[in-house]
């Protein structure tokens, strides 16, 4: 069956917000620690201790906001021992990831000083399981009070006089289960209660995060909604690809099989649907749609690299899950009332991360190379694209063979990003553009593939999945043509003719 679509681009759906291409950065193995944070002494190039390689691959994303300090981590952590004097700081044990030592020299002032240098938001999660309504109380007035208080002068005992701003705040994370094994009733209460002491300071406001649901949990999106969603600004929901059998055996990063391939698109899918589930229980209490959805977990998890340490969650990162990242972000664009914020797991080796480090190395991934070519979307408005598509076949089950999703930004130009899920064969896209009112255009493209199903980058062959032209395309009055290459992200520009 052929790809057809229908690009109406009089037809405007609203902003697509920049913030779904957030990421997370946990304490957890080599993301913080040897990731971002090297130290001042390092030989590693650094600005105040923070690599900075990483930084300006970062920047070159345009990352819009970080999530800190986790994760299961920010219910174990309690941020006072991470401020003053590195030497005086205290050390601790990350109970949840490997058992490691950490000194805490990477803590609030540093994690601001790196928002700074990324020029994004930083999304501070706050500790609900371990610590008390005064400790994150007092972390919010550290952060963003100007005026007299112990915390603000704390704060400029510390090095720091102004305060900083603070938009986004999360009240707990994971509360079900590593935050604290909750019940969803118990949480709402903690919820309204914290949140009422997340104040806002001088001319700082706070966008209150509550911890939704793990997957396909919907009575926890229902409890929430029902008892506390006046006191949110935002919920999260978290799912990850696994496409393993059970979580002992997620399944490898390299080397796997053409059923992995398609089961791991397959499982990257259900986030459709597990979206469009939740929101119809957030419609029930919030039909003006005030408060918006956060996926601040997402992303393929598998079996780590053989030879590395179980807790530290390293895995390399394939075109596998460049097509992931591709997938997710057509679905989140689809669901742009809604998803305000998005944060992957994690940006640096971590899971599926965009960045690899080996000490003074440093490697983009198949992943960072998506977030690169669809940063187009961000702010931009979502036009309707109406796509009847083909299926890839495996064993009996079917995925879309494409999907797609299309923005125009201030400038008038047009974006249309394509996934090719078929790892053998090429898929053609016909698109009919409509609305544009005889408008011609010039166009471009960028296209990501890969020569095999785990083509991958390495630190010794750092270019063998990244961005080239895109050419297989044509344009006959109002219908173009494009040739996917199997297993492929394409984005498209048609920028109007003067």
């Amino acid at each position: 069956m052929a790809n057809r679509a229908v690009l109406n681009t009089d037809l405007r759906r609203g902003t697509i917000n920049r913030n779904i291409y957030g990421h997370f950065s946990e304490h957890l193995g080599r993301c913080i620690y040897e990731g971002i944070w090297v130290g001042e002494d390092s030989p590693i190039p650094n600005t105040n201790g923070i690599r900075n390689d990483v930084v300006q691959a970062l920047k070159q994303i345009k990352i819009p906001v970080l999530r800190w300090p986790g994760g299961c981590f920010a219910d174990e952590y309690h941020w006072k021992d991470g401020i003053g004097p590195k030497e005086n700081r205290k050390r601790m044990v990350n109970t949840h990831w490997g058992g490691v030592v950490e000194n805490n020299h990477f803590g609030t002032h540093e994690f601001m000083m790196l928002c700074d240098l990324l020029e994004c938001e930083p999304y501070i999660n706050g500790n609900v399981g371990s610590g008390t309504v005064q400790e994150m109380s007092e972390w919010v007035e550290y952060l963003t009070f100007g005026g007299v208080s112990p915390m603000s002068e704390l704060r400029q005992a510390n090095g720091r006089k102004e305060p900083w701003k603070v938009t986004y705040f999360g009240v707990g994370n994971e509360n079900w289960g590593c935050g604290g094994n909750m019940r969803p009733e118990y949480y709402a209460d903690l919820y309204r209660r914290y949140q009422t002491y997340v104040r806002n300071y001088d001319d700082n406001k706070i966008h209150r995060i509550a911890c939704g649901p793990n997957v396909d949990d919907y009575n926890w999106m229902e409890v929430l909604m029902r008892e506390a969603s006046r006191f949110m600004d935002s919920i999260t929901l978290h799912y990850y690809t696994v496409p393993g059998a059970t979580w002992e055996d997620k399944g490898p990063a390299t080397g796997f099989e053409t059923g992995e391939w398609f089961t791991t698109l397959e499982k990257a899918l259900h986030m459709d649907e597990l979206i469009t589930k939740h929101c119809v229980i957030m419609d029930k209490y919030d039909p003006e749609k005030r408060v918006g959805l956060i996926v601040d977990e997402w992303g393929t998890w598998y079996n780590v690299e053989p030879g590395t340490n179980p807790g530290f969650l390293y895995q390399q990162n394939t075109i596998r899950d460049a097509l992931v990242a591709g997938l997710t972000f057509n679905i989140f664009h689809k669901h742009n009332e809604r998803v305000q914020m998005a944060n992957i797991a994690q940006t640096v080796n971590v899971l599926q991360s965009v960045i690899l480090t080996e000490g003074e190395k440093m490697v983009l991934t198949p992943t960072y190379h998506v977030f690169d070519m669809f940063k187009v979307h961000q702010d931009a408005e979502r036009i309707d694209l109406e796509l009847d598509g083909g299926s890839y076949c495996f064993d009996g089950r079917e995925i879309p063979a494409v999907t797609a999703s299309a923005s125009i930004n201030a400038d008038g130009v047009i974006h249309i990003s394509l996934c090719n899920t078929n790892h053998a064969e090429k898929s053609i896209v016909s698109v009919d553009i409509r609305g544009s009112k005889g408008q011609s255009f010039e166009i471009a493209g960028t296209v990501l593939s890969g020569e095999r199903i785990d083509a991958h980058n390495t630190f010794d062959a750092p270019d063998t999945v990244a961005p080239q032209p895109f050419r297989g395309f044509t344009l006959e009055g109002d219908q173009l043509t494009a040739e996917l290459p199997p297993m492929s992200v394409t984005v498209l520009a048609l920028t109007p003719k003067a």
